[in-house]
Order: structure tokens, then C-alpha cells, then sequence
């Protein structure tokens, strides 16, 4: 005899707006501020929709995915998980990225730094230091005109990320972006490029108690915290680049405010790199060193 197939169970469908109802009050009983905003939010970052999407489509019934993924999400907000995280993607420059507890989350002040180099470098190569995600090389990759982009990592799972998110991008590349393991400038051995940009860990030890508790319990510590009150990772990229950039190439790195002084009197200090100036961010904080290799 032919053995009854027991029918699998599927969430049953509910409304946008009951959904946000029951995320609401999951968020709110894990203490999270806000929590019919972010109920919303989560919906709309689940489906790929702008952030009021939940609340304009109340009576729009919710294919299953979506709510065991919402679910699911309003579950690691309520225990602390920043919202990225949670969600599993984050927004940098006109992309939507991966993201999860191997990267560091991609943050808006880093979108200037990819400006930077838009504005000043065209052609070439240009080597992404620390890639992480990959936010900085795929911006790069898909907005500027470039021979090739290079994104390195010292983490393969964070390279396994940014893998990822080169693959979802593949449509939109303008050139080749190729990701190679290694610490800092390591990779490039050997290379010229023709702009050399980075966003390294520049976080003392000392100081992470005083991070919010969603960066400094969730977010790798490998790309927040640097030896040296925090100056070892940009130290050794601004000392080491000469090697690496062609005469013109630029150096864009992103740093600490509170170090900011201490990183351009580095730059000064070498030989090869002239026109070094630190732009501020748009709180006005001063943020992104920039240099120019010079032939000596």
C-alpha cells in the first residue's frame, strides 16, 4: 500500500498590517525604541520596498517567506542585533548589500570617502584596502571608469561576503573587480596602482566600552579596533603606499576625528606624498586623509 503523505505546514498568509502589528510587539518586549517604526522598516527592507511601504499597503497579503523572515529579523533586534544585521542587508551609495556579523555595517560617512575618489581618479586601477563587505570596491566598480578595482581583506569570511555581493552585482559592473586575501597592502606586492582607498580599523582598545552596545557586541572586531591608541592599521597603509602607487596616485583613507592631526603629520612626514589635506564629513568632523604620491 501507498504510504499518506502528511501535508507540510506553512505559515499561514496575514496582512502587511497584522504583521507589523505582531513585530511591533515583539520588538517592544525586547525593549527596541521605536518599535512600530522599526516593525515597518523591517517589513520594507524584507521586501525590498522604501520604508513606508508597510503602512500604505495595510490590507496586501504577505507571501510566507516574508514573514518567517521578518519574523525571524524582529527576533534579533529584540535581543540586540543592530538593525542591519537583523534584516541582513544594508544601504551604500545606490546599492543594496549583504550583510551580517562577519563585516563591519557600511556607514554613510564612508559613501564621502567613495566620492572622493570618484572625483579625483579616473582610469587605472584602484586597490579597496579592507573591503569587508565590498561596499567601497562595488561602489567604485559600478559608478566610476576604471581599468579594475582590487578589494582585499585579511578575513576570508569577510571576502566570502563581499563574494557575494560582487555576484548580486555582476549586472552592473562597469570593469573587473577582483578580491585577493591578505593583510593591508600585502596583496599588491609586486603592483602599481593608481589610487589607494581604505576605511581600517582605527578604534583603540582602550575606547570600546564606550561604543554602543549594537557595535561593540555585534560588529567584527578585527575591522573596528587598531593597536597603537588606535593608528597602527593607518600608520603602516600610509607608510607602506608609496610602494604601491603610481606617481599622481591618490591616497583616500578614512580615520578617526580624533586622530586626524596625528594621520596627516604621518602623510607629511613621508617623502613621496604631497597635497595631503583632511576633509570633514558632513557633521563637519575631520575624516578622510587624502595624499598624492609624488615621484621623490
Amino acid at each position: 500500500m501507498r504510504a499518506e503523505r502528511t501535508p507540510s505546514v506553512e505559515p499561514a498568509i496575514v496582512r502587511a498590517g497584522t504583521l507589523a502589528a505582531e513585530l511591533e510587539t515583539i520588538l517592544r518586549d525586547g525593549g527596541v525604541e521605536h518599535p512600530r517604526r522599526e516593525a515597518g522598516d523591517i517589513i520594507a527592507a524584507i521586501v525590498d520596498a522604501p520604508r513606508f511601504w508597510a503602512a500604505q499597503h495595510r490590507d496586501v497579503l504577505v507571501a510566507p517567506v516574508v514573514i518567517e523572515l521578518a519574523r525571524a529579523a524582529a527576533m534579533q533586534r529584540a535581543q540586540g542585533a543592530p538593525f542591519a544585521y537583523a534584516v541582513g542587508r544594508a544601504a551604500f551609495r545606490h546599492l543594496t548589500l549583504m550583510v551580517d556579523e562577519r563585516v563591519l555595517i557600511p556607514r554613510q560617512e564612508t559613501e564621502l570617502l567613495v566620492e572622493e575618489v570618484l572625483s579625483r581618479v579616473s582610469g587605472g586601477v584602484v586597490a579597496d584596502i579592507g573591503t569587508g563587505s565590498g561596499a567601497i570596491a562595488l561602489a567604485l566598480a559600478t559608478e566610476g571608469s576604471f581599468d579594475r578595482v582590487i578589494a582585499t581583506d585579511v578575513s576570508t569570511a569577510a571576502l566570502a561576503v563581499a563574494a557575494e555581493n560582487l555576484r548580486r552585482c555582476t549586472g552592473v559592473l562597469r570593469c573587473r573587480v577582483e578580491l585577493v586575501a591578505g593583510s593591508l597592502l600585502t596583496p599588491l606586492a609586486g603592483r602599481r596602482v593608481d589610487a589607494v582607498v581604505a576605511n581600517p580599523p582605527y578604534i583603540a582598545h582602550a575606547e570600546a566600552r564606550a561604543l554602543p552596545e549594537t557595535v561593540r557586541n555585534w560588529e567584527p572586531p578585527t575591522a573596528l579596533f587598531s593597536a597603537e591608541d588606535g593608528m597602527r592599521h593607518t600608520a603602516e597603509l600610509i607608510r607602506g603606499v608609496p610602494a604601491v602607487l603610481r606617481s599622481g596616485g591618490l591616497l583616500a583613507v578614512e580615520v578617526d576625528a580624533r586622530r586626524a592631526v596625528q594621520a596627516a603629520a604621518l602623510a607629511r612626514a613621508e617623502p613621496c606624498l604631497r597635497d595631503v589635506l583632511v576633509r570633514p564629513d558632513l557633521t563637519g568632523r575631520d575624516r578622510i586623509l587624502l595624499a598624492t604620491r609624488v615621484d621623490e
